[in-house]
């Protein structure tokens, strides 16, 4: 899995990019490392890593600000991101996997397990673009419809009265999850596992603030969510709502 994917790492500290680097190319990865963000946007090729791995904490452009310029861009949006941060406080962690990345992994670290959850975030990466080219190749997915929602699982994206809704990744895998499974309840401890793949760093918090934004983004079908206050999540006909 490791020969051909590359690995581009964002940090001012040399010596942790140093010592990082040397691991990851001893896992067999290929590793490129620059110190600055705005050296990240002018000189490297970014469509071509398989995975960005970002400090929070930089001058000029922070690693949160170049994680939304490649969200933003239609080349970049689905290259999986983990930031590495000395900062370890919730809000930031919350901040982070709200902007789309994969993971949050605080310093300092065991080497471990931090080379075992960038080969997961990898090997869910790897899984989405199989999948999205058994599609290409007419694996055709039909939409999911809820009323006057509508979900093309083909392009992975959602309309609403016939209007494209401007969702993050997370947002969608989320949307998805509740409306392909109608009519059920899910802990936030599922929607964590289904949505962010069982990642160490996400928290109820961050389920209860994506599902925020999503409801703000429904407008009025935001009511088809269900709250339950002690278990989690799901959307209901409204027929079906529990009581």
């Amino acid at each position: 899995m490791t020969g051909d994917l590359k690995i581009l790492i964002v940090d001012e500290d040399q010596e942790y990019c140093a010592r990082l680097s040397d691991r990851l190319r001893r896992e067999g990865f290929i590793v490129s490392v620059v110190n600055s963000t705005t050296e990240a946007i002018s000189s490297c090729d970014l469509p071509s890593f398989s995975l960005f791995i970002l400090e929070v904490a930089m001058t000029k452009v922070s690693g949160f600000d170049f994680a939304k310029r490649l969200k933003n861009n239609a080349a970049t949006e689905y290259v999986p991101i983990i930031f590495c941060s000395g900062i370890g406080d919730e809000q930031a962690c919350v901040m982070g996997l709200n902007i789309g990345a994969d993971d949050y992994i605080v310093k300092p670290y065991r080497e471990d397990e931090f080379v075992a959850r960038v080969r997961s975030v990898l090997r869910r990466s790897i899984m989405r673009r199989k999948r999205t080219h058994d599609i290409s190749e007419g694996a055709y997915i039909p939409d999911i419809v809820f009323r006057e929602l509508r979900i093309d699982v083909n392009n992975k994206l959602c309309y609403l009265h016939g209007m494209p809704m401007k969702l993050t990744p997370t947002e969608y895998a989320l949307l998805h999850l509740l409306v392909s499974h109608r009519n059920r309840i899910f802990s936030r401890s599922e929607i964590v596992a289904k949505v962010w793949g069982n990642s160490y760093s996400v928290t109820p918090r961050a389920v209860d603030t994506t599902l925020a934004r999503l409801r703000h983004k429904l407008g009025d079908y935001s009511s088809c969510i269900y709250t339950h206050k002690t278990c989690g999540y799901g959307i209901f006909d409204p027929d079906r709502t529990p009581a």
